[in-house]
């Protein structure tokens, strides 16, 4: 069986016009020799224009040799995928419309944000064209080309690490010590302010306190919360022998007429009994007169 020509002529109204295999463009924009198209008779002109453009991408036919089962079987996981798809092209839409988010009045100073977004346009404009691509985005032509030339450059991110733009700026390697110190369990009982004062006594980090509280709301730090009790004591005070130590109990009783019953009582520490108890009681008068040192 013979190979297919890789030149096909296309009549036109106007004029012929021919239509060339891709797979002779892919070798002469692989390996660069245009003679290796103008020995097919194809013109000197076309296959520099070759070398210009870009590699255009090509679907294949593998399925070409299945059976009309296996293309029915095939047809139907691609439309099953094609459902998924744009089933999850319909949920993020909305996901979009509804928080309301635009990169036309969103900013992106971080690099890899940035990195991630171009890979992402990347991947898309092999299937659709770049200037949908950014329309469905919300970013404009010039930005675009803006990152580009800066992603050449390594410049990506906004905030330069540089210190020199601006003398009095931390830099990151001190922003994240703040960020230790913040979160660090060994300094939970210290409060923001004087762990400012703390970190330049210990020749860390020379900010202002109020820098620390606006580093700690725009990262979200959290200071520990875990409060260290000291252990309690199970067993109090035990004397050997009765009457070598003796507590005063005193329980107060609030009448309905205003006035307190103060109930007192002796208790022995090794028998647990009382010893002696008394009862006093004093009324509102009794202690407006004692408030007032009369």
């Amino acid at each position: 069986m013979s190979e297919p020509s890789m030149i096909v002529r296309m009549t036109t109204a106007s004029r012929p016009q021919r239509r060339y295999d891709h797979r002779l463009r892919d070798l002469v924009q692989r390996t660069g020799d245009l003679t290796i198209a103008t020995d097919l008779g194809v013109p000197r002109s076309t296959a520099r224009g070759w070398l210009a453009a870009a590699p255009r991408v090509v679907v294949g036919l593998e399925v070409a040799d299945l059976t009309e089962p296996e293309l029915r079987q095939e047809i139907l996981k691609l439309r099953r995928r094609v459902e998924k798809l744009a089933a999850l092209l319909r949920l993020a839409l909305a996901l979009v419309h509804a928080s309301g988010f635009s990169l036309s009045r969103e900013r992106l100073p971080e690099e890899d944000a940035k990195r991630r977004l171009l890979r992402a346009v990347d991947r898309a404009r092999e299937c659709l064209p770049l200037r949908a691509v950014l329309r469905f985005l919300g970013l404009s032509p010039s930005r675009f080309q803006a990152w580009r030339r800066r992603q050449t450059a390594c410049t990506l991110d906004d905030q330069s690490s540089c210190p020199r733009t601006s003398p009095h700026r931390l830099r990151p390697c001190e922003v994240q010590a703040i960020g230790a110190m913040v979160s660090s369990p060994e300094y939970r009982h210290v409060p923001t302010g004087t762990l400012a004062v703390l970190a330049q006594r210990l020749g860390r980090v020379s900010a202002s306190p109020s820098t620390w509280y606006r580093l700690v709301r725009k990262y979200g730090w959290r200071r520990p919360r875990v409060r260290v009790h000291p252990a309690k004591p199970k067993v109090g005070l035990r004397t050997t022998g009765p009457d070598e130590m003796w507590h005063i109990d005193t329980t107060v009783i609030r009448l309905l007429d205003g006035t307190r019953a103060y109930l007192h009582a002796v208790i022995d520490n090794f028998s647990r009994r009382i010893l002696a108890r008394g009862r006093h009681v004093r009324t509102c008068h009794q202690r407006g007169r004692a408030a007032r040192g009369k």
